[in-house]
């Protein structure tokens, strides 16, 4: 079967996203996959009164940082392709300890996505970065939250901060 160069490319990404631990590593850390899904690659620039100043590589920068001061390894990836999103989930299974996501307007709408998490069980927490429970009543629904271990939204690019930190504290406990 002839594969088209995106799919080339997007299964070379994921590869590198999704490295598995070697030998010479040392004790394995924990590892974090950060999704985020549509127009979340405007972010700093889209509607700032609802989604902040900070841009998506910006928040990934200090989530990186935050999570190496642990010994944890943090892989960030944003698409505006659902099936990005569900593909990364499902390679994912063996390598990660958990998911943060902010699947954006997927939220309201991707049982596809749903489908992923629970067809891999693996923990997640969704995060948006307004309250979603506050804005347009179509927004108030989420498909993954009775899923996820967790959703934390409202508090701007520190809804991420947050979640890493309730990351942390939920695989600390287990």
């Amino acid at each position: 079967m002839t594969q088209n160069p995106t799919q080339v490319a997007r299964k070379v990404l994921f590869k590198d996203l999704l490295k598995e631990y070697s030998p010479e590593q040392g004790p394995l850390s924990k590892r974090i996959l950060l999704l985020n899904g549509p127009n979340l690659n405007l972010l700093g620039r889209r509607e700032p009164t609802h989604y902040g100043q900070t841009s998506l590589a910006e928040i990934e920068h200090s989530l990186q940082t935050m999570a190496a001061s642990w010994g944890w390894e943090l892989a960030c990836y944003q698409s505006n392709h659902e099936g990005d999103l569900i593909d990364l989930i499902h390679q994912a299974m063996d390598f990660v300890d958990l998911i943060i996501i902010n699947p954006g307007a997927y939220t309201h709408t991707s049982i596809a996505l749903r489908d992923a998490f629970s067809g891999t069980a693996i923990p997640f927490i969704e995060v948006h970065l307004s309250n979603i429970h506050s804005r347009e009543e179509f927004r108030h629904r989420s498909m993954l939250a009775p899923l996820a271990i967790g959703q934390i939204s409202g508090f701007g690019a520190h809804s991420y901060t947050l979640a890493l930190e309730a990351a942390r504290n939920y695989l600390e406990s287990r």
